[in-house]
């Protein structure tokens, strides 16, 4: 039998107004890797956070025993001096640096304070070696993809002579070929012995390459089952988080399309700081009302740069092309315009782009359209707590209060807050870049049940998304891209993941 290398006893966190961990209990074995699953706000995230030490000893009740001692960390160097070291889902990495810089940052090699470029410079190659990265270490991580700085925070974490790796929804930001590597990665670190414990909501891949899953509830332990001796499934993993069976992962939609009211006709963009680099060639995309669109590509293919360039050219230079809503030629020279007539964005980065995290929920609801509870240039702000009120109901957003910050609650209930800021606005068109990244089965469900509303009330929506099956249970048509090039489009009858793979890998279509 397995020795067991970490247990945590009876784990109780409270924040103002919330207990977000309730005697929590969590054993992993030497050598395996331990899925901790649970919808949105179950509180994996902050368990992880307790045991690394960003929550300290004294801010929780319960004990840490690691490798049979108890331990009490006040902080995460404490921590990673016993080796165990967390990767955050947003990457921790300085993008001006290089990669040996971000791996030693705050663990140089030095001496009498002087930094040993050579030896630095030598380690950083191992690591990379051990990781499958051929990049050279005075590479500047900005000039990496996301998949390859996800490895580099591996390698970092090696550096640190790690124990218990623990990955808070690695695979979140990265595309089919980059996940598959980083998970097979985790396949051979564990032959070499080293346990790690994943927190993700792509079930397949947890069913994959986990040997025991816990599931947390409402910030409660429900179980923890052995993957083959339970014979484990996505449909058992999902009723241990939701406490429900969920037979269809994708609400069901009679769909009521109406005529074509947006066009964009023969679109080009170029980068905003490479000029001679054609991002955007020649694109040319329509939708109906009541419709939802899908845009499906590789990362790279030019999807997001899309979606912002039209979205009152919020990304790009030299950009050219048409764009008619309703028959007639609109401009969209900048993001006021574009909403003042009718158009909304719903960023893949709801941390960055899509929220003030310090603000609370009722001022990010409002934010898109403050004209609508202001008289004069001032607002009412009792009419800006009556509708932030009224979305928290009608979004079901989980949270004790409308004053509650956005940075607080979890990742589905901040999808929801950038949801609602955006249905406030009333938009005629709604493009959903990733609106489920990083979001439990539950919470998704919930999320298509508000697109589809939105169709269903004659808006034209455009999603973009990595899943290619989401594309398949949410859209009427899709649109594939390459290359910063339309290279299919197929519609709900015609298309299978098959299908939309081969035009992600093909050249433009020439017309």
């Amino acid at each position: 039998m397995s020795k067991i290398i970490l247990e945590m006893r009876n784990i109780t966190k409270e924040f103002p107004g919330v207990k977000a961990l309730e005697n929590v209990n969590l054993k992993v074995k030497e050598g395996e890797i331990h899925a901790l699953c649970g919808e949105n706000g179950a509180g994996k995230s902050t368990l992880m956070k307790v045991l690394s030490g960003v929550y300290p000893h004294g801010s929780y009740t319960g004990d840490i025993l690691f490798k049979d001692s108890v331990c009490e960390f006040k902080n995460i160097k404490q921590s990673e001096e016993l080796g165990i070291v967390i990767i955050h889902q947003e990457l921790a990495l300085i993008p001006e640096l290089s990669i040996a810089e971000n791996i030693f940052l705050g663990n140089e090699i030095a001496s009498k304070g002087v930094i040993n470029w050579n030896i630095t410079t030598m380690k950083t190659r191992e690591l990379l070696q051990k990781v499958g990265l051929t990049e050279s270490p005075n590479t500047k991580v900005d000039d990496i993809g996301v998949g390859k700085q996800q490895l580099v925070e591996i390698a970092k974490a090696l550096s640190k002579e790690v124990k218990l790796l623990i990955l808070d929804e690695p695979t979140a930001s990265l595309n089919e070929d980059d996940s598959e590597n980083l998970l097979n990665l985790l396949l051979e670190f564990k032959k070499q012995g080293m346990s790690a414990i994943i927190i993700s909501h792509k079930l397949n891949e947890i069913e994959r390459v986990a040997d025991s899953i816990t599931i947390l509830r409402d910030g409660q332990t429900i179980e923890t089952l052995d993957v083959k001796k339970d014979n484990v499934t996505e449909d058992r993993i999902i009723k241990g988080m939701v406490g429900r069976d969920l037979t269809n992962r994708y609400p069901e939609r009679t769909p009521k399309i109406g005529e074509t009211f947006f066009e964009v006709k023969n679109w080009n963009v170029y980068h905003p700081l490479h000029s001679d680099r054609k991002v955007i060639d020649d694109v040319t995309i329509s939708i109906r009302k009541g419709e939802i669109v899908g845009i499906a590509g590789l990362m790279g293919a030019g999807r997001t740069e899309l979606a912002m360039s039209i979205f009152g050219k919020s990304y790009g230079k030299k950009i050219t092309g048409q764009v008619f809503k309703d028959g007639a030629e609109v401009e969209f020279n900048d993001v006021t315009s574009a909403i003042n007539q009718g158009m909304a964005y719903v960023s893949e980065d709801r941390k960055g782009n899509g929220l003030i995290l310090m603000d609370d929920i009722r001022q990010n609801i409002t934010l898109a359209s403050l004209d609508k509870i202001s008289k004069q240039s001032i607002l009412d702000k009792n009419k800006e707590i009556m509708v932030a009120e009224e979305y928290k109901k009608k979004l079901r957003i989980k949270t004790p209060s409308i004053y509650q910050k956005a940075g607080n609650l979890s990742g589905g209930n901040q999808q929801k807050i950038v949801l609602s800021k955006w249905i406030f606005s009333e938009p005629d068109i709604l493009i959903l870049d990733e609106p489920t990244r990083g979001i439990d089965v539950g919470a998704k469900y919930e999320i298509y049940s508000i697109i589809n509303d939105l169709a269903m009330a004659g808006k034209g929506i455009l999603m973009i998304s990595s899943e290619l099956p989401e594309l398949l249970g949410m859209c009427d048509r899709i649109y594939v891209m390459n290359e910063g090039s339309i290279t299919g489009e197929v519609t709900k009858e015609e298309a299978n993941q098959e299908k939309l793979m081969t035009y992600m890998t093909k050249s433009k279509v020439r017309r």
